[in-house]
């Protein structure tokens, strides 16, 4: 048994508690903003468990350890919603959607009235689409929330602070963007997401409209509500969203469906996500300080697996190439 600091308690720390204590291990999970944590990051994801998806060059890793996770969440988390994504273009932009399938794997081409089966509310808006049948996705403070529940079952000690003494034994650090003070080259990348509630819209999974200037997507939630998302900003401002940003989500959210111009706001808010200058997420083990950061925008689709890497190095030395990094500086 080992001794481990875990800081930072959002979607990433909250995993390496899981699993590492699943290990037999001595785990203290610390977070200032309480357990869980990560407001402005993991309480805000959009929480897609979508690897087939991210087929798009410059994320093949995310997709890699994506595909390794997704049977992590569906064994760990039984509320993991296992329908698909439904990605649908507009008809002018639908050399989007031909330029999407040709960069993807793991879907299927439905036609309008497969479509409309699939999706009743999207009947007669679109002439076909792209179905991904094994991605699936989370509700993030729901899934936050069931992992603190059952971290505290399982015997962590949980600080709702910043970790103030280390108990000598290893740390491992899951801090995001507080972390550059030890990082050097991680950034920011803001994300802008509005939370509706529309009673009389009834949608299943995931829907990706492709747009030419927003990476749109719906994702519902429970209680009526559906989550709209979101934009890719190079800025590490977690402020307000802005009038633009909003402007365009709620469009293409009235393009996707009409019916969605009756929803109601609940909030519209925005988080930085920890980025390397890839985009790839990284373990790197400087002594007995392992850090793991720099998710992007995959943060809920690969914690779970990066939390199965740490906890195979700490158990066997066991490394990861292209994922654990040894002492590497240069970050």
């Amino acid at each position: 048994m080992v001794k481990i600091d875990v800081l930072g308690a959002g979607i990433v720390g909250l995993w390496q508690a899981f699993m590492l204590r699943r290990q037999g291990h001595d785990i203290t999970l610390w977070d200032r903003a309480g357990i869980p944590g990560g407001v402005r990051a993991s309480q805000l994801a959009g929480a897609m468990l979508a690897p087939y998806c991210e087929g798009e060059p410059g994320h093949e890793l995310a997709q890699k350890l994506g595909l390794e996770a997704l049977p992590l969440w569906r064994e760990h988390y039984p509320e993991t919603a296992a329908r698909g994504t439904l990605v649908v273009a507009a008809a002018r932009d639908r050399a989007d959607l031909e330029r999407f399938a040709s960069l993807t794997h793991g879907h299927r081409r439905l036609t309008a009235a497969q479509l409309s089966e699939l999706e009743p509310a999207l009947q007669g808006r679109f002439g076909d689409g792209l179905f991904f049948p094994d991605e699936a996705h989370v509700e993030p403070g729901a899934a936050m929330a069931y992992l603190a529940r059952e971290i505290r079952r399982m015997g962590v000690t949980c600080e709702p602070r910043a970790c103030d003494k280390e108990g000598g034994g290893i740390v491992i650090d899951c801090r995001g963007l507080a972390a550059r003070d030890e990082l050097k080259t991680l950034r920011g990348v803001r994300g802008e997401r509005i939370l509706i509630e529309a009673k009389d819209v009834h949608l299943k999974r995931p829907i990706r409209l492709l747009h030419p200037r927003v990476p749109f997507y719906i994702v519902p939630w429970s209680s009526n509500q559906f989550m709209i998302g979101a934009t890719l900003i190079e800025s590490a401002d977690g402020g307000p969203a802005t009038l633009r940003s909003a402007m365009e989500l709620l469009s293409c959210a009235y393009a996707l469906l009409p019916e969605l111009g009756e929803a109601r706001i609940v909030n519209i808010d925005a988080g930085v996500r920890p980025s390397f200058p890839d985009n790839a997420p990284k373990v790197i083990v400087r002594d007995r300080r392992i850090l793991v950061n720099g998710l992007y925008r995959h943060g809920f689709l690969v914690s779970p697996i990066l939390a199965q890497i740490v906890a195979d190095y700490i158990e066997s030395g066991a490394k990861r190439e292209g994922v654990l990094f040894e002492d590497h500086s240069e970050w």
